[in-house]
């Protein structure tokens, strides 16, 4: 069955194309598996809830009519506002025109959320948009009048650097919320603009295309505009609630979307509260450490498995101006693919911050993969992968302009990092083991860090079940065949690849360690180095080789520019005749071996070999393999297009 939907719609009427429904939510209700919901253009002010479950070959699927653009928004239109002062205006909203959800009463708050809370303040859902653009919460009355210019710069919230970077100068249009038992009044200073005069919204649902039960699954969105929802901070010990998301289901295919304006997260294929949310920050009694470990138990207590959660596909959107992540998932994104969206100005307001923002923000990503990926201009991480990342794969994708572009936390492996283009100040921030990166191209530093106080579990292969629980010694990295340019001298406490593994052991060294004592207790393996293998990779500038490194090329110049050209993304490299020229051993899941503590291969989620043969471009490369992304390389300049829509 076809049903059709329509601004001008009733539905009160059949749903086909000559009588559509008036509600995407209507048709919702009614569809079931095997049925198609196509939406004609359109501003649609609703929450879509599905109610029934596709089947995995009948799936239920929402799409645009062809050529037509809907748009879903969790906002409404605010208009005769009263002038209070000078650019100040307000307006009176009955409570009851919000009904049980009040985002401007509604605080952020979750485990691992810091600032501004720390500062004595709070920010809310709400947030009002001036023709199309989120301005600022105020931190009080007073505050709303001062504020007239404000610096945009990234936020410097972690550890490995402290400056502020600060890009850009903007005026700056506020606003500020006062709750009464009977109205909301919101303040707005517009600055130089009449509200009158101008489109003014205010988000008003926690969510534009979000099931309100669990278990809805083989669903298809594709085609939509979503934007304006007042979604509330998704750490992974809370319900992960995203703009658009499976809530706890499994095989969603999210594609060719524009999702933008989410007070936190665009895309969650993350956890359900099952047991309580955000209990370390409400009880104080454990700490928020704990609390995820117990929600891995949780979840499998409430059958988090291959065939009941996860499997989804997010891919060709477009994903911006979110206020936490572009896509947010713990234990219900296992098994899912994150490829070819453009997710870029990700936290760029930088009004609240915490431990759990990037582009992408992963807990538990088993067998995932990231792939052909555009992530930029984000003010946190481009990729934040934290806590068993077993069977991740993350490649052929392009970082640039992000604080930094990926952190690897507290996982044993095996995580595989290939064929990518680190461009930004921070390549890596590396808090794990068991990670192999190879054929990539790093241009920032590296910020090591071992977390010997932190434990996770790992699985069985390609399972969720648990085999183990260790915690992280560091080392145990394959570093293999990548390009790593060290433009500028290192701030403290970063590095760049490889030498930062130097107080670690090669293989050798290791077993050599160990004597004829056969003895292997936990307070041996915590006293000594771990090992890690590291080969034939180029060094230019700064960085420096691995103390045993064999096969490592050092050069003195490797230049690369990134532009964009009639839609392209264009990649530049210029590099001299000696990197061209110079040749390394194919990278192989054999080669590679097994982690230590997993004892998986690094390899597919089916359990097949990945084929490093295949560069960032898919040229195949020969049994002369060069270092890089790329299978090909002239000295001098080459160009390639490594993004386009």
């Amino acid at each position: 069955m076809i049903y059709y939907v329509s601004t001008s719609g009733n539905d009160s009427a059949l749903g086909t194309k000559e009588a559509p429904f008036k509600t995407i939510n209507h048709a919702a209700q009614v569809a079931v598996a095997g049925d198609t919901v196509c939406v004609f253009g359109g501003v649609y002010r609703e929450r879509v809830c599905p109610k029934n479950s596709g089947e995995e070959n009948a799936r239920i699927t929402y799409e645009a009519v062809e050529g037509e653009c809907p748009v879903i928004k969790g906002s409404e239109i605010v208009t005769d506002w009263e002038k209070v002062e000078g650019t100040v205006w307000k307006k009176v909203i009955p409570n009851s025109f919000f009904g049980d959800f009040n985002p401007y009463e509604t605080v952020l708050f979750g485990d691992w959320y810091r600032v501004p809370h720390e500062k004595g303040y709070d920010v809310h859902l709400g947030d009002v948009y001036i023709d199309g653009r989120s301005m600022f919460e105020a931190s009080s009355k007073e505050d709303l009048y001062e504020a007239k210019i404000r610096y945009k710069g990234m936020y410097a919230g972690d550890s490995f650097t402290q400056a502020p970077m600060v890009f850009a100068k903007e005026s700056v249009y506020r606003w500020y919320a006062e709750v009464d038992e009977e109205n909301t009044v919101i303040y707005g200073n517009f600055q130089d603009k009449d509200p009158n005069a101008c489109l003014i919204e205010i988000n008003v649902r926690p969510a534009c295309f979000y099931p309100d039960k669990l278990h809805v699954n083989y669903i298809t969105v594709r085609g939509f505009e979503m934007a304006h929802a007042a979604t509330q901070w998704a750490p992974p010990t809370a319900s992960q609630i995203g703009m658009i998301g499976p809530r706890w289901s499994k095989g969603w295919i999210i594609e060719n979307n524009h999702l933008h304006d989410s007070k936190c997260c665009a895309v969650s294929i993350g956890r359900d509260a099952l047991e309580g949310e955000n209990l370390s920050q409400k009880y104080c009694r454990k700490s928020g450490h704990i609390y995820q470990l117990e929600a891995t138990y949780e979840a499998l207590k409430e059958g988090w498995s291959k065939e009941t959660v996860g499997s989804h596909i997010v891919r060709n959107n477009e994903i911006h101006d979110c206020g936490q992540c572009g896509v947010v998932g713990n234990l219900g994104c296992v098994f899912s693919r994150i490829e070819h969206n453009n997710i870029y100005n990700i936290a760029r307001k930088q009004e609240f911050w915490g431990h759990e923002l990037g582009g992408i923000k992963l807990h538990s990503p088993i067998d995932v993969v990231i792939e052909d990926n555009y992530i930029h201009q984000c003010s946190t991480f481009g990729t934040w992968i934290d806590w068993q990342d077993q069977g991740l794969r993350i490649t052929k994708n392009v970082y640039f302009d992000n604080i930094g572009d990926l952190k690897v936390e507290v996982s044993h492996g095996p995580c595989t990092i290939d064929n990518n283009l680190f461009l930004s100040q921070y390549s890596l921030i590396n808090h794990a083991q068991g990670t192999a990166y190879v054929n990539n191209l790093f241009a920032g530093y590296v910020y090591p860090l071992e977390h010997r106080n932190r434990a996770t579990p790992y699985h069985y292969p390609h399972s969720t079940f648990p085999k183990g629980y260790a915690v992280m010694l560091g080392g145990d990295d394959r570093v293999f065949g990548n390009i790593i340019i060290g433009a500028s001298q290192m701030p403290p406490r970063t590095a760049y690849f490889s030498s930062y593994y130097n107080k670690y052991m090669t293989c050798e060294q290791y077993f050599q360690s160990n004597g004829s004592n056969r003895y292997f207790g936990n307070a041996e393996e915590d006293a000594r180095p771990q090992p890690v293998y590291i080969e034939e990779n180029v060094y230019v500038g700064f960085a420096k080789p691995f103390r045993e490194e064999k096969g490592a090329l050092k050069t003195d110049y490797i230049s690369f520019e990134l532009s964009e050209e009639n839609g392209e993304t264009i990649f530049t490299l210029t590099v001299p005749s000696e990197v061209a020229d110079k040749r390394i051993t194919p990278t192989t899941t054999e080669r590679l071996g097994q982690p230590r503590i997993v004892e998986q291969n690094y390899e597919n989620a089916d359990g097949t070999p990945i084929d490093f043969n295949v560069d960032y471009l898919g040229n195949i490369r020969t049994s002369n393999v060069i270092p890089g992304p790329f299978a090909r390389l002239s000295a001098g300049e080459n160009k390639f297009v490594v993004w386009k829509k």
